[in-house]
């Protein structure tokens, strides 16, 4: 879940990341990076809180996390890149579905979660 209500319904953020400065865990859009893509969409909104739909199309370290802090949703209780929430303990950022190419056997491989109809707070 994502702080907030975003005005963009789905998007590109196309920015590069590169570690920050002075931090071995922290990275930050930086036109230093490297290359950075990353596909959002909307999915249900709430209150205060958006769920979103994230595919990525690079995968850097902490990407999904530095790209929405960039346009000013941080993933809820991230308190890296945002602030903590007393709504959850650690940040609200969960893997769906996971599919890539193995690289020994080159099939596609692909793994899921629960579906998306859990109950959310409201």
């Amino acid at each position: 879940m994502w702080n907030g209500i975003l005005e963009e319904k789905e998007g590109i953020i196309d920015k590069k990341i590169a570690r920050k400065e002075n931090s071995i865990i922290e990275r930050c859009v930086s036109d230093n990076g490297q290359e950075a893509i990353t596909h959002y969409k909307v999915i249900k909104e709430l209150k205060d809180y958006s769920i979103l739909d994230i595919r990525l199309k690079t995968g850097r370290t902490h990407q999904i996390r530095v790209h929405m802090q960039y346009i000013g949703h941080p993933v809820l209780g991230d308190y890296l890149y945002g602030s903590s929430s007393n709504l959850i303990k650690g940040h609200a950022l969960h893997c769906y579905k996971l599919e890539f190419i193995h690289p020994i056997s080159k099939q596609k491989v692909s793994y899921e979660s629960y579906p998306l109809n859990w109950p959310f707070p409201q």
